[in-house]
């Protein structure tokens, strides 16, 4: 149904947005808040506005969810929500998708083509559904076919999907997964999507015993066709985002460093280029690939071949985002944030929005959005039928 009226006085809208990149985001230092600073290429803005598109990424750290747009005047406007552990994303058509920290959240865009927030945002994604799912760890994040969200389910080591009276539903699992039950032992975290239905998964290992897969963090990263359970690629370091585009399985191998593809036949990870950080979060449009990097932090990262990568080239660890070329692998533009927050989880392409933004559960602006669709004086009669 169409959204045909926007109960809301335009210029009562005030998004929590940063604007242009400067001055980003600072707090003063006096105010005990942690600071963070955004910087990003020349060239980036002018890169969305060639592809057509905007770019959605989340921290789950900070539990913050951005999209990257374009204002007006040409610069770059970040939109800025905070959603408690804001995981994986997923993008189609009007439709966002979120995992959080007990809860998938479904936005909708609820303006038309040609309808405009402040003059300035023509999308506004609002959160219509929430599932409630519990704490279990959720991951990546899709959309089925049938219209269903289907999510790693990385705490029960399954995919499932979301259901109306369980926290989830499991639809499948790793053959060497032995049952399902919360005991995170291979952290299941990838899924690839390929026309509405589960197409590959990455997983950190294949331990079928209690967080085993911290011991294999190393080399024990495997990718798995969801239709046969057959391992595609194995020998990977804590892989994460597999994506099909153009023909051509993607994945991310975070534990070095690495954007590359698998060859299914051969079952060889191929590597394009080397991004400075441990990678999550990938998506694609056109011929470029849009990287997340975080610095890693944490001890679970640490002793990964990332570590001697990174020496090797005289680099400290990002947190951002890097557009690669796929036919040089080189960074061509990236986005950059430094400070409190530290690491990125996903990213997806918002295509044919030129400067998005959302709204969440921390201020009182989802209040008074008020969208309605036309008279359907049809509906009491064909509900009877």
């Amino acid at each position: 149904m169409k959204a045909t009226a926007i109960e809301k006085p335009a210029d009562l809208m005030k998004p929590n947005d940063t604007g242009d990149v400067e001055p980003a985001l600072p707090k003063d230092a006096s105010s005990g808040k942690a600071t963070v600073t955004y910087s990003v290429s020349p060239g980036f803005v002018a890169l969305l506005a060639r592809l057509g598109i905007s770019v959605a990424i989340t921290s789950y750290q900070s539990g913050k969810f951005y999209l990257l747009g374009r204002n007006p005047k040409g610069g770059l406007m970040i939109n800025e929500r905070l959603f408690q552990k804001a995981m994986g994303l997923y993008a189609e058509g009007n439709t966002l998708l979120l995992a959080t920290l007990f809860q998938i959240q479904r936005f909708e865009n609820v303006l038309e083509k040609g309808q405009f927030i402040n003059h300035t945002y023509d999308a506004c994604f609002v959160p219509r559904l929430t599932h409630t799912t519990g704490v279990l760890d959720a991951h990546d994040v899709g959309l089925l076919a049938n219209g269903e969200i289907i999510f790693v389910n990385t705490r029960y080591n399954c995919l499932a999907t979301t259901s109306t009276r369980d926290s989830f539903t499991p639809v499948w699992k790793p053959p060497f997964i032995s049952q399902i039950v919360s005991e995170d032992r291979c952290h299941l975290n990838g899924l690839a999507m390929d026309k509405g239905q589960p197409r590959y998964v990455t997983a950190v290992s294949q331990s079928n015993t209690i967080d085993g897969w911290r011991d294999r963090r190393s080399d024990g990263g495997v990718v798995i066709d969801v239709a046969t359970g057959e391992v595609v690629c194995k020998g990977l370091s804590m892989p994460h985002s597999p994506r099909l585009f153009k023909g051509k399985l993607w994945v991310l191998n975070s534990g070095t460093g690495e954007l590359g593809w698998v060859d299914t036949e051969k079952k060889e990870f191929k590597p394009l280029t080397f991004c400075p950080g441990f990678l999550r979060g990938l998506a694609f449009r056109d011929g470029y690939a849009f990287v997340g990097l975080s610095k890693p932090r944490y001890e679970r990262f640490e002793g990964l071949a990332l570590d001697a990568k990174l020496k090797a080239a005289d680099s400290e660890p990002w947190c951002g985002v890097q557009v690669i070329d796929l036919k040089t692998g080189a960074c061509v533009e990236w986005f950059r944030i430094d400070g409190a927050v530290a690491e990125i989880y996903d990213a997806a392409v918002v295509p044919d929005v030129a400067c998005p933004m959302s709204l969440g559960f921390a201020s009182d602006e989802i209040k008074g959005l008020i969208t309605h669709s036309a008279l359907n004086e049809s509906y009491l009669t064909e509900a009877k039928k």
